[in-house]
C-alpha cells in the first residue's frame, strides 16, 4: 500500500528518507514489514519532492487491516509534522544566529563592529590590569577615501574596504583584534605587544601594506592611511579614553597630511580647541536651524521641510555642519547635539509634524527614547515625529538600531532610512528595521540623466519600495531634467536646489509668510516651519 507524506526532505545516499527505518518495531504492529519511499520518488539529487508516497510492504497476506491502515496513516501524518517542525526550528535557529552575528559584525567586511570591539577592548583592559601589562590600540583612517567613493562609486569603495580588511588581517598576528567602526575607520588591539618601539614598527608595517596599489573599476589606486596609537594604561585605562586618545592621535596625523603613524602625546592643541568650541556652543545653545522644502512630486505641493543644523561661532560666523559634526561624532558630542535637535523637534511637533536625523552614536540613546516617550505620553501625536537613521550608522549598531526602531514604531512614530543604497547591507537593514521611508542618496540622483546605472538603481529602489509599501524621497535634485526623470520613475518626494534652497529660520515667533505653492509657513520661537502635512527636521 502507499500513503502520501506531505513533505519535502533530503534523502541520504541509498535513497531512504531521513527518519525511516528498514522495519517498523514489533511484529504485532507490522510483521516483517518495511517502509521506504516508493520507487522512483527519490531523485539523484537526494531531495524527496513534496507529497512523497510511502510504500509499506508486508511478507504476509491480509496484514493491512482497516485499523492498521488508519494507524499507518496517522504515523505518516506524525512523521510529516515532526520533520516539518524540525526544519522550521532549524531555520529559526539559523536565522537567530545570523541576526546575532550581524549584531556583532560588520556586514561588509565580516570584521567585528563597534559594539563587539568595545567588548573585546574591555576584556583586554581587564586582562592587562590583572597581569599588570601594557598593550596598544591603533586607530586607522583611510586618507582621501571620499575621493574614491565620489569618483569611482560606492561599489568600488566597498571593494576597497573589503580588501583593506583582508590586508589588515593578513599583516597582523592571529592574536591581534581587527575591527571596523564604520565608514573607512578601522581599529586594532595589539594585546601581546607591550613596548612602544614594537608598536610603532607594527604601525609602519601596516602603513606599508595598506599603501600597495589596488585595482578598482579598471583603475590602479594607491591608498594611504593615518594611524593614531594609544597605550594602555598610560594613555587611558578605560574603553572610552583609550579609543578617544588613539582617535586624537590619528586626527593630528591626518591634519598633518596623513600617511603616518603617531603615538598619543597628551597634547591636543588646535583639535581640542575646536572640540571645546563645540562644547561652548552647546552650553550657550549657539545653533540655528535652516529649512529646505521637500516636495510631493505627485501633487507639486510642499509636503515636508528638512531642518539642517548650523553652529554659530563666538564671532557670529555661521559654521556649516561638515566643519563641526565629524569632530562632534569623534568626541562623543553628537549625542548632545542630537538631544538639542530632538528637544526642539518635540516642542515644535505639537504644532506640526517633524523629522529628526540621528547620528550613529545616538541610536538607542535611552535619554532620547525617554524624551520621545514622555512627549507622546503628554499628548504629542506620535505620527507627527519621524526619525531618520542613516544606513551606515544602523548597520554599525544593528542590535541597538533594531531595538530602538521597534520601540519607536511601538510608540507610533515613523522611521526613514537615510542615504539608502550607499552601504553594503541595505537589504539586511530593510528586513530587520521597519523603515517606512527610503531616502535615495544624491549619488544616485545627481547623474541620473547621464549615467544609465544610476537610473536603473533608482528605478530598482522605487520598485522595492512599492513592493514593500514604502515611500521614496530623492535628495539633491538640482535641475528640471532630473526632476522630470524622477517623476517618470515614480519617485514620491524630492528635495534639492531645484525645488528650494535651505533658508535660515530666525523671524519673530508668530510671523507668518507665504510658503511655496501658496502654502503658509508659520515661524515659531525655535525657527521651525509649518507647511503641508509634514515637516522634516534633521541634522
Amino acid at each position: 500500500m502507499t500513503l502520501a507524506l506531505e513533505r519535502c526532505s533530503a534523502a541520504p545516499p541509498g535513497g531512504r528518507a531521513p527518519g525511516f527505518k528498514e522495519a517498523l518495531p514489533g511484529p504485532a504492529a507490522l510483521p516483517a514489514a518495511g517502509v521506504v519511499p516508493a520507487a522512483g520518488n527519490v531523485p539523484a539529487s537526494g531531495v524527496v519532492p513534496v507529497s512523497v508516497p510511502l510504500l509499506f510492504t508486508a511478507n504476509e497476506k491480509n496484514v493491512f487491516s482497516e485499523d492498521l491502515v488508519q494507524l499507518l496513516a496517522k504515523l505518516a501524518e506524525n512523521i510529516s509534522f515532526a520533520l516539518d517542525n524540525f526544519d522550521r526550528a532549524d531555520e529559526k535557529t539559523k536565522a537567530d544566529e545570523r541576526i546575532e552575528y550581524l549584531a556583532s559584525h560588520d556586514s561588509l567586511t565580516n570584521l567585528p563592529n563597534r559594539e563587539m570591539f568595545n567588548e573585546l577592548l574591555r576584556h583586554a583592559i581587564e586582562a592587562a590590569y590583572r597581569h599588570q601589562r601594557q598593550f596598544a590600540v591603533l586607530f586607522i583612517d583611510l586618507d582621501r577615501f571620499k575621493v574614491i567613493n565620489d569618483s569611482l562609486g560606492h561599489d568600488a569603495g566597498d571593494i576597497l574596504l573589503i580588501e583593506i580588511a583582508g590586508r589588515l588581517r593578513q599583516s597582523l598576528r592571529a592574536s591581534d583584534v581587527v575591527a571596523r567602526l564604520g565608514g573607512d575607520e578601522f581599529v586594532v588591539i595589539l594585546e601581546e605587544t607591550a613596548e612602544r618601539d614594537d608598536v610603532e614598527r607594527i604601525a609602519r608595517n601596516v602603513l606599508s601594506v595598506l599603501s600597495q596599489p589596488s585595482q578598482l573599476s579598471g583603475h590602479e589606486c594607491h591608498t594611504t592611511a593615518s594611524i593614531g596609537i594609544a597605550m594602555y594604561p598610560s594613555d587611558g585605562a578605560d574603553v572610552q579614553t583609550l579609543t578617544k586618545n588613539a582617535d586624537i592621535a590619528m586626527y593630528q596625523v591626518k591634519e598633518a597630511g596623513g600617511d603616518q603613524a603617531a603615538v598619543y602625546d597628551g597634547r591636543s592643541g588646535a583639535l581640542m580647541s575646536r572640540v571645546n568650541s563645540i562644547r561652548e556652543a552647546l552650553a550657550e545653545q549657539r545653533f540655528v536651524l535652516h529649512a529646505q522644502p521637500i516636495v510631493d512630486l505627485r501633487t507639486g505641493r510642499v509636503a515636508y521641510h528638512e531642518l539642517l543644523i548650523r553652529m554659530i561661532s563666538e564671532r557670529g560666523e555661521i559654521i556649516p555642519p561638515g566643519d563641526f559634526l565629524p569632530i562632534a561624532e569623534r568626541f562623543s558630542l553628537a549625542g548632545e547635539i542630537d538631544s538639542w535637535v530632538v528637544g526642539e523637534a518635540l516642542d515644535l511637533a505639537r504644532h506640526q509634524p517633524l523629522t529628526v536625523n540621528l547620528s550613529g552614536r545616538s541610536i538607542g540613546d535611552p535619554r532620547i527614547l525617554s524624551a520621545i516617550t514622555n512627549a507622546v505620553g503628554a499628548g504629542l501625536d506620535p505620527r507627527s515625529l519621524m526619525i531618520e537613521i542613516t544606513e551606515t550608522a544602523a548597520l554599525s549598531e544593528l542590535e541597538n538600531a533594531t531595538a530602538f526602531a521597534l520601540a519607536l514604531v511601538e510608540l507610533g512614530c515613523d522611521l526613514a532610512l537615510d542615504d539608502f543604497g550607499t552601504g553594503f547591507g541595505s537589504f539586511t537593514y530593510l528586513k530587520l528595521v521597519p523603515a517606512r521611508y527610503l531616502k535615495i542618496d544624491v549619488k544616485f540622483v545627481r547623474d541620473i540623466n547621464t549615467d544609465p546605472t544610476d537610473k536603473e538603481i533608482v528605478r530598482s529602489i522605487v520598485g522595492i519600495a512599492r513592493t514593500l509599501g514604502k515611500e521614496t524621497i530623492a535628495e539633491g535634485v538640482e535641475s528640471p531634467g532630473v526632476l522630470q526623470t524622477l517623476r517618470e520613475l515614480g519617485v514620491g518626494y524630492a528635495q534639492g536646489f531645484q525645488l528650494g534652497r535651505p533658508e535660515p529660520l530666525v523671524p519673530p515667533p508668530t510671523a507668518v509668510t507665504p510658503g511655496a505653492n501658496g502654502a503658509q509657513i508659520s515661524r515659531t520661537r525655535s525657527g521651525a516651519t509649518s507647511s503641508g502635512p509634514r515637516t522634516s527636521a534633521s541634522c
